[in-house]
């Protein structure tokens, strides 16, 4: 079956490269980023598409599904990646125009981490606030290495105790984001009663957060055990519709966030919610949601690191709510 899409990018005049894993390929013109599979083409704008795969470049696929928009994504096994077109989405089910490959999760992470490094042109930041950034438009025009090397802060204990990772500091390098200039930056006082000495620690999370230079990038602040308390600075639109493959948990610490919440199968809309500071939610295993944050916010995402549940997931045995009456 032919492609949909007549255009086919000069990538000579571009200056972008063309990139083909399996039966898909990529191409990027000034504006729009093309995937064609065997049984159709989808384009999106490449900014658009810059963001979604940033972030699942940097989540390493995270928990389940990461629809980059609504036909094109992934979806996490732990070990290969679904790379589909269409399967999550109900009018290309039925049009029998959806297709899926299934790759080891190294070999698609690093076309990924290519495509990136030859589409992001030096102005743009795939991580960035629209207002923080330049334009992902025009041709070839260097890269912008710096920005999407980036690593997501992940403590092994928590922030602050010997063993977690670096805090955000003046002293290395993050400044407080022009959103947040009014966050009190003072460190809490911790007296211990006798014994207790070293053994009881705190930290500014406030302070910590207003210092992310990234949005919608958690990271991991505090681990005990399996539970993962993973914050993160949120503004303008998340760049990908996330389906959990697990319960997850939010909890809105600053301003506002609108979140469309869909099915997760055929992305029908479900629910809008609104979260205001102080809101408890929790997204169940079986939609998709994308949040819209018209400030920028800060929001704690609450994730099970079990790895019992990756085999539960596998067998189709994990909980898709987070209780049941």
């Amino acid at each position: 079956m032919k492609s949909t899409l007549k255009m086919k990018v000069d990538s000579n005049v571009t200056g972008f490269k063309v990139f083909t894993i399996g039966q898909f390929r990529f191409e990027r013109c000034e504006y729009f980023a093309y995937i064609y599979w065997p049984l159709g083409s989808h384009m999106m704008p490449v900014d658009a598409f810059l963001r979604a795969t940033m972030r699942d470049i940097a989540w390493g696929f995270f928990y389940g599904t990461v629809n980059f928009d609504d036909v094109i994504g992934t979806i996490n096994h732990y070990g290969t990646v679904d790379l589909f077109a269409g399967t999550l989405n109900a009018e290309y089910k039925a049009g029998g125009k959806d297709y899926l490959e299934t790759f080891p999760s190294d070999v698609l992470m690093k076309l990924l981490v290519d495509i990136q490094n030859d589409w992001t042109n030096a102005a743009f930041d795939p991580f960035a606030a629209p207002q923080e950034t330049g334009a992902a438009w025009g041709r070839k025009n260097g890269s912008n290495t710096k920005a999407i090397s980036r690593k997501r802060q992940t403590a092994k204990r928590m922030i602050g105790v010997p063993g977690d990772t670096e805090t955000r500091t003046d002293a290395n390098g993050y400044p407080v984001n022009r959103a947040f200039l009014d966050v009190d930056q003072s460190s809490p006082q911790v007296v211990e009663e006798p014994g207790f000495e070293n053994r009881i620690h705190a930290f500014n999370l406030f302070a910590f957060l207003s210092r992310s230079d990234v949005t919608w990038n958690p990271s991991v602040v505090s681990v005990i055990r399996q539970s993962l308390l993973c914050p993160t600075t949120e503004e303008f639109i998340l760049p990908i519709e996330h389906g959990n493959d697990r319960v997850e948990w939010f909890l809105q610490i600053s301003d506002e966030i609108f979140w469309e919440i869909k099915d997760g199968k055929t992305g029908k809309i479900r629910a809008n919610v609104v979260m205001k500071p102080g809101d408890v939610c929790c997204m169940p295993a079986d939609i998709r949601h994308r949040g819209l944050s018209p400030k920028r916010s800060m929001l704690i995402v609450w994730e099970n690191g079990s790895p019992e549940i990756m085999e539960m997931v596998k067998a189709g045995t994990v909980p898709r709510v987070g209780v049941e009456f």
